[in-house]
């Protein structure tokens, strides 16, 4: 029995989370699932492909949500120690304290993770495939309450059937933007001061004032021609200023760079 369900109603989590596979409610049944083997304050589900930024798949944070995009998506999670445990395309359940010991550097921990919040983690990592992999990670903001090894334990009994439930919604298809947790719900009244909003603070952490004017007016469909025009600048600068927008941001084509700003609109807060 986990965590104080019956055999009935786990089963029940279990069917639920079956029936939703290849539905927008797949990833909150998973939830549930999981709520039920273990206590945890919040959760992030994000899917990997081989040399790609990660894809923004289900949150559950109700605090510091900008982290994940404007740090964590765009640049930080290279140094996160359980994406280097991907790398090594090590399948299974992971502590914080135990991907944190095979790394002699910790500034991600110093420079990223304290100001998350989180005082202990869980990660699932899942492999989808051939070179695609979804991590589900699992947050306490507890500090007198780490996983302990029971818990840990108890994912790692169940981790077959948690990986086959991932493998059956996401192994044929794509990773898509999801939904979080809790629904934005916009009107046309206020629908354009948010995507203003989402457009105005789309990288500004990382990039410079100029290339984020630029990096924006992109997203919004315009060419290098009409950049120039509006920000009264040559096109060969704006030509310029793209390619270290690019790299700045570790993408190589458009297409990639609308996938962020998409990333960006569904993480910012509202």
């Amino acid at each position: 029995m986990l965590f104080g369900q019956s055999d009935n109603q786990q089963n029940t989590l279990l069917a639920d989370c079956i029936s939703a596979i290849n539905t927008l409610q797949f990833t909150p049944a998973l939830m549930r699932l999981l709520h039920s083997m273990l206590e945890f304050d919040c959760a992030v589900i994000l899917g990997y492909s081989q040399g790609k930024h990660p894809v923004y798949l289900y949150d559950s944070l109700e605090e510091s949500r900008q982290l994940l995009f404007q740090h964590y998506l765009l640049a930080t999670f290279e140094q996160d120690p359980f994406y280097q445990t991907l790398l090594r395309q090590q399948p299974g359940v992971f502590n914080l304290k135990q991907v944190l010991r095979q790394r002699q550097d910790n500034r991600y921990l110093q420079q990223f993770y304290l100001k998350t919040g989180w005082q202990d983690e869980l990660c699932l990592c899942i492999n989808i495939g051939t070179e695609r992999w979804v991590m589900c990670y699992l947050g306490r903001t507890t500090v007198a309450k780490p996983f302990n090894k029971q818990e840990i334990a108890t994912l790692n009994a169940y981790f077959a059937v948690l990986q086959a439930l991932c493998q059956q919604h996401w192994q044929a298809a794509a990773f898509n933007l999801a939904q979080a947790s809790s629904e934005v719900k916009l009107t046309q009244a206020n629908m354009r001061l948010y995507l203003d909003s989402a457009l105005q603070s789309f990288a500004s952490a990382i990039l410079t004032r100029r290339e984020q004017q630029i990096a924006s007016l992109l997203v919004q469909g315009y060419d290098t021609d009409a950049i120039a025009q509006q920000l009264a600048i040559m096109p060969g600068t704006v030509k310029n200023h793209r390619k270290r927008i690019y790299a700045q941001l570790r993408i190589t084509s458009l297409s990639e760079l609308f996938q962020l700003f998409l990333n960006h609109l569904l993480t910012q807060s509202t």
